[in-house]
């Protein structure tokens, strides 16, 4: 239960929903580009997983290979830095206060994931 009141906590103060637009536009302009589609999926997923980050986490996929990681680098390249850099500045000013501490928290957790997202899921936390 409260992983749910969080959650709808982070949705209004947290900034989930500035974000997961972010990540919206980010895998919008990969879909456009056709090649970059594997990351628009990542996108996406990132996406969910930045409106709803209590109560989930993320853990590598087994079985992934070199081109994961090459594709990560590009990643980094086109959209990664901006997207883990809003993380960064929305953690920061959550910290702020007390209240917010959490939510910051939970942004710096995601900023990981917004780096080097292809070869990772997003799974229910224990």
């Amino acid at each position: 239960m409260i992983r749910f009141v969080l959650n709808v906590l982070w949705l209004i103060f947290g900034g989930g929903i500035v974000l997961a637009i972010g990540y919206g536009i980010a895998a919008l302009i990969c879909f456009v580009l056709i090649v970059t589609i594997p990351f628009g999926v990542a996108s996406l997923r990132l996406a969910s997983y930045s409106l709803w980050p209590f109560g989930r986490t993320l853990v590598p996929k087994p079985g992934v290979g070199v081109a994961s990681g090459i594709a990560n680098v590009i990643w980094v390249v086109l959209a990664g830095w901006w997207l883990a850099l809003s993380h960064i500045v929305a953690g920061v000013s959550l910290c702020l206060t007390i209240i917010g501490i959490p939510f910051g928290v939970a942004n710096f957790k995601l900023v990981p994931a917004a780096i080097w997202p292809l070869g990772q899921e997003v799974v229910p936390a224990p």
